[in-house]
């Protein structure tokens, strides 16, 4: 990307496909935040919803609209944020592959794990990038625990025991009811996500699900991944009055332990070594982290900016996106094809 000044860079022109999808306000903040590494040119809804109004207060205000056809013809345009409602996550984000842009794709990917095999396969033909939309990958907690885990600071893993939950809203119901998967589905994708940063793709998955409620929506769910040498579990509850100071992710090794509870903001953990490392002494001890710099998603398109621009690689591949779906898909109890 060529210099307009010594030491900076031109911005990045970035678009938004879709309001639907329940990060999407949260993803444009991010975007609007991050002003010196992207210029937003608008923001277009899908053409599977062409007709959906675009809010105009907010963060929306003042946000360019267009059709998608528009947006995707933008000259210049070298990113697209895929932001719609789930169900036309995957077919959005495969034009705008097609058009050689960059994707960041928000959570989870689809409903069906073949249309996301060739969005993926179309990626790597174009030689792009597409980051999916777990915001754990970029909280400073999950961060310090993935450096820990890499750098053998708690031996071999024996287990993970992860939990992410809330009380679900009628309007919320309703969206699940639409996902025969429910919560783990939609919600419990940015555990398996992590999980599986960590441990690689589990061997088998085993889902157990409970519907509490006349609507039928899976609300009690639990899924349980095998591992040679290791089991994680993986609970998702949408009757959980406590759900948000309750989420959880623990990881226990043989040399060690890391509880990161609550998740969000991710500004501390519980460590606990069998032996002193990383600067870090023998025993459990409460870890103090710098919080996050600006909104919840910032992390997500500062990093995006420099895979973009050449100055860094997404430390997460296709292969490990495509096992994360395949996961999702069987913790959730839904069909794998």
């Amino acid at each position: 990307m060529p210099l307009i000044a010594r030491g900076v860079k031109t911005k990045i022109k970035i678009g938004q496909i879709g309001s639907g999808h329940a990060h999407a306000s949260g993803k444009l903040a991010a975007i609007r935040n991050l002003s010196d590494d992207f210029e937003l040119v608008g923001l277009a809804q899908p053409r599977e919803a062409a007709n959906s109004p675009i809010p105009g207060s907010g963060v929306y205000r003042g946000v360019r609209q267009m059709s998608e056809e528009k947006l995707l013809a933008t000259p210049g345009l070298q990113a697209v944020t895929i932001e719609t409602e789930v169900p036309h996550l995957v077919a959005a984000a495969k034009r705008a592959v097609g058009a050689g842009l960059h994707i960041h794709h928000d959570k989870p990917g689809g409903t069906m794990l073949g249309d996301f095999r060739e969005l993926l396969r179309l990626a790597k033909r174009k030689d792009v990038t597409v980051q999916m939309g777990y915001m754990l990958r970029y909280n400073p907690a999950f961060q310090f625990m993935y450096r820990a885990v890499r750098d053998g600071w708690l031996g071999q893993i024996m287990e993970v025991d992860a939990m992410m939950g809330k009380m679900a809203s009628g309007s919320l119901r309703r969206e699940l009811e639409r996902y025969d998967g429910g919560g783990m589905f939609e919600l419990a994708c940015h555990l398996i996500d992590s999980v599986l940063h960590v441990m690689g793709k589990p061997a088998k998955v085993h889902a157990f699900t409970r519907r509490t409620q006349d609507d039928g929506v899976a609300d009690n769910q639990l899924a349980v991944l095998e591992y040679a040498t290791a089991t994680a579990t993986v609970r998702c509850n949408h009757r959980d009055s406590f759900g948000f100071p309750r989420r959880r992710f623990q990881i226990a090794g043989d040399r060690g332990v890391i509880e990161i509870r609550p998740m969000e903001p991710g500004n501390q953990l519980e460590l606990s070594l069998a032996e002193a490392r990383g600067g870090y002494k023998k025993g459990t001890q409460t870890v103090k982290l710098p919080g996050r710099r600006g909104g919840r998603y910032d992390g997500e398109f500062a990093d995006l900016a420099k895979v973009i621009r050449g100055e860094a690689k997404l430390a997460w591949s296709y292969e490990h996106d495509l096992n994360v779906q395949e996961t999702v898909l069987r913790a959730a109890g839904m069909p794998v094809k």
